[in-house]
């Protein structure tokens, strides 16, 4: 990174808040025109996810990698890719971008600011899908990375894009979503209270996929 440390941060803490704008503004969006049709809002908030991390990845990559995502933070940290000192900087902004983009995205709408969720997102198989779309994430991500940006752009969008469908969770895969997202009462919420389950999952997750790659590809072939 040849960027100073305070222009990364800000660039993570904006691409996370747009992130969390675009997944919990389309799902609004999404369920007050689909007429509870499930599947049409849920495919809705999907391309609307989608877009939004190609573009932010695109957009934020040369800034500061374009984490948005404390668990690849920690994944490149640990793969010696990002200094651990600069590692909680940037957890602290992704934390507090996403909660503005949620905050952002119910006032849009003519919401309070921050009600909390009352969606239940629990059980194993919720867990296991957490697991499984975090390990896939990371790895596409720590795979994707020794090619340009935009091909990992590409990839990490068409990969959300696909988990939202495959897991049972849709695919949160990233602890600074799963924690804004229960500050919103609406289609892409989760109830407080299932939150660590799934931060845990993510976290156990995102070490796997780091061990695994850390054998698959020397860590100096990831930029």
């Amino acid at each position: 990174m040849h960027q100073p440390l305070a222009k990364r941060v800000v660039a993570e803490a904006l691409g996370t808040f747009f992130l969390l704008a675009a997944v919990v503004g389309s799902g609004i969006m999404a369920e007050r025109l689909a007429n509870g049709n499930a599947a049409l809002a849920l495919l809705a908030n999907t391309a609307a996810t989608g877009a939004a991390l190609i573009a932010l990845i695109i957009s934020f990559a040369p800034i500061s990698g374009a984490h948005f995502n404390p668990v690849v933070t920690l994944s490149f940290a640990l793969r010696h890719g990002l200094p651990w000192r600069e590692a909680p900087p940037y957890l602290v902004a992704q934390l507090a971008g996403g909660i503005g983009g949620v905050i952002a995205a119910n006032l849009m709408f003519g919401l309070p600011a921050v009600f909390l969720s009352s969606h239940p997102r629990n059980g194993m198989a919720q867990l296991l899908s957490e697991f499984i779309a975090t390990l896939g994430l990371v790895s596409v991500i720590l795979a994707a990375s020794r090619s340009t940006v935009a091909v990992v752009a590409v990839a990490v969008g068409a990969y959300i894009s696909a988990a939202y469908w495959f897991t049972a969770s849709t695919s949160f895969a990233n602890p600074a979503v799963t924690l804004a997202r229960s500050l919103s009462d609406t289609f892409a919420g989760i109830r407080p209270v299932d939150v660590p389950g799934f931060v845990l999952a993510q976290l156990a997750a995102g070490i796997v996929a780091t061990i695994l790659f850390r054998w698959l590809t020397p860590a100096e072939q990831i930029r």
